[in-house]
């Protein structure tokens, strides 16, 4: 950039010099001028292109890795955003682990990696060491059932008292005489976090099974018999049942709207502001916050952030 400013400055005091000679030699230079190298205004024309193109091309010549860690419920952002950026910027390497929320934060934290990705708001110990959020989408949490299950709506309680041990039967919820099956994620993961959190039921749940994964989470509700559990709104498919939550569809009008309760935000946490990063993250934020970047997201069925 520094070379790219100092060759703009220098073809500008060319360009002045020129213009000066022009304007004070009369008609008979102009008329050389424009007849050997253009006149004055075509030169400061030139220079302005030359100087636009000079930047361009410094920009397209950034080259280097971008290293993301954290959520899994971010796979499918992560993945579609990651494709789209790299098809504008070839010369940069987008790489992406799936570790969970915490394992991401603590790998930022701990310097390895530019940007940790959580399905939840950041603790008050991670901003503590330095992470700082950076929302970029809204998703929601969908409660699911596996597709035989007649119970279709479920209040806030109801849920609460599932997922605590308290009902143990789907005929205490108005459906079959059956076992309820819970299922939850694993320990630091930002969608358990954030479930636990907005049912204030945090510590106290009682899983049948805790699995690693959104997809594990949805698979095995799809082939258990009585099963419930709870993944990103935007992976929901027809192998589940969606349950409402208080008479309210987990939709993206629903989430927006404030009516449904299970909503949290898809951060790209990065250690110290977007401003202090290396000119690679400062153009993934870019890119994120461009009409590219926020088609990205509307295409995931994620909701932008307000």
């Amino acid at each position: 950039m520094k070379k790219t400013f100092a060759k703009t400055m220098a073809i500008s005091a060319s360009v002045m010099m020129l213009a000066a000679s022009l304007a004070g030699c009369g008609s008979s230079a102009a008329s050389t001028a424009d007849s050997s190298t253009g006149t004055a205004a075509e030169q400061v024309s030139e220079a302005a292109q030359e100087s636009s193109t000079a930047e361009s091309e410094a920009e397209a010549s950034l080259s280097g890795t971008i290293s993301l860690a954290g959520s899994t419920s971010m796979t499918k952002l992560c993945d579609a955003m990651s494709e789209s950026f790299m098809e504008a910027y070839p010369d940069i390497t987008v790489t992406v682990e799936y570790t969970g929320s915490g394992a991401g934060l603590e790998a930022l934290n701990a310097g390895s990696v530019d940007i940790g990705d959580s399905s939840r708001s950041l603790k008050d110990e991670e901003k503590a060491a330095g992470a700082v959020e950076n929302v970029v989408a809204i998703d929601g949490i969908a409660v699911i059932t596996d597709k035989a299950n007649t119970v279709t709506d479920l209040t806030n309680d109801q849920l609460a008292a599932v997922y605590t041990g308290e009902i143990t039967n789907w005929s205490e919820l108005g459906g079959s005489d059956e076992a309820i099956v819970v299922v939850g994620r694993e320990n630091g993961s930002g969608t358990r976090d954030a479930f636990e959190e907005l049912l204030d039921i945090t510590d106290k749940c009682a899983y049948a099974q805790e699995l690693d994964s959104t997809g594990g989470v949805l698979a095995k509700v799809a082939a258990t018999p009585g099963a419930i559990g709870y993944v990103s709104l935007d992976v929901v498919d027809d192998s589940v049942l969606a349950v409402s939550l208080n008479g309210v569809a987990p939709t993206e009008e629903n989430i927006v709207a404030g009516d449904y309760v299970l909503s949290r935000p898809f951060v790209m946490a990065t250690k110290g502001t977007i401003e202090e990063q290396n000119d690679l993250v400062k153009t993934w934020f870019a890119y994120i916050a461009s009409e590219e970047g926020q088609n990205v997201i509307k295409a995931m069925g994620l909701i932008l952030p307000q």
